[in-house]
């Protein structure tokens, strides 16, 4: 749990050299991604899973260990995190499969 906490820390701290350097793109980042994963039609849990599966299928450590954090945070059973991982696996399946089956294919041809 350390090395998890410590890469979001890590993160959360780094971040203000980025809002030193453009403060107005980093603002409008934070109000961007606040306003998107605020309660709505979907519910914030809902949207931290989503994020969740997001991060793992870009491969994004930072975030996948941020919205773990924060799913729980929102009341996410730990079924609830582990099947969002089977259905970003299940997607990130989907995309090789769909990419070799139109690309692959006619690339052979």
């Amino acid at each position: 749990m350390g090395t998890m906490n410590d890469k979001v820390t890590m993160y959360k701290n780094e971040i203000t050299y980025l809002e030193e350097t453009l403060p107005d793109v980093t603002e409008s980042y934070h109000q961007f991604t606040g306003h998107c994963l605020q309660e709505g039609s979907l519910d914030a849990k809902t949207k931290q899973l989503i994020a969740l599966g997001i991060g793992l299928f870009a491969n994004n450590e930072v975030c996948t260990f941020y919205h773990v954090q924060e799913a729980r945070s929102k009341g996410a059973s730990d079924a609830e995190i582990m099947e969002t991982v089977a259905v970003a696996g299940a997607v990130g399946a989907g995309h090789a499969f769909s990419q070799g089956v139109t690309r692959v294919q006619k690339a052979l041809h």
